[in-house]
């Protein structure tokens, strides 16, 4: 049974990849075996981790294969971490706001 993806994609990635006993480095080569795309480094696998980056669908689609993750799933993950860094930037913007408005 796989955790419904209400958590940021972030979070998701790395659970999945703990619970496969992988490394980062170990999860990058395997992406870059089964997609036969080399592009994909430790460094990649790192920023999907810390929220710095949102995985394409492209590697979503390979993250599902080799974490056993169904794609709605993280697709769902995807859009909810989109969705917590623009609530973020919003409320950076209004805290620059002047007071007083």
């Amino acid at each position: 049974m796989h955790p419904v993806a209400e958590e940021p994609i972030s979070k998701l990635i790395r659970s999945a990849r703990v619970r496969h006993g992988l490394t980062q480095v170990a999860l990058a080569r395997q992406l870059a075996a089964v997609s036969g795309n080399a592009a994909v480094t430790r460094d990649q696998i790192t920023r999907w981790e810390r929220g710095g980056r949102v995985p394409s669908p492209y590697w979503r689609h390979w993250l599902s294969i080799v974490l056993e993750v169904p794609p709605d799933q993280l697709d769902r993950a995807a859009r909810c971490a989109r969705a917590v860094r623009l609530l973020a930037m919003d409320d950076v913007s209004r805290s620059r706001l002047p007071t007083g408005l």
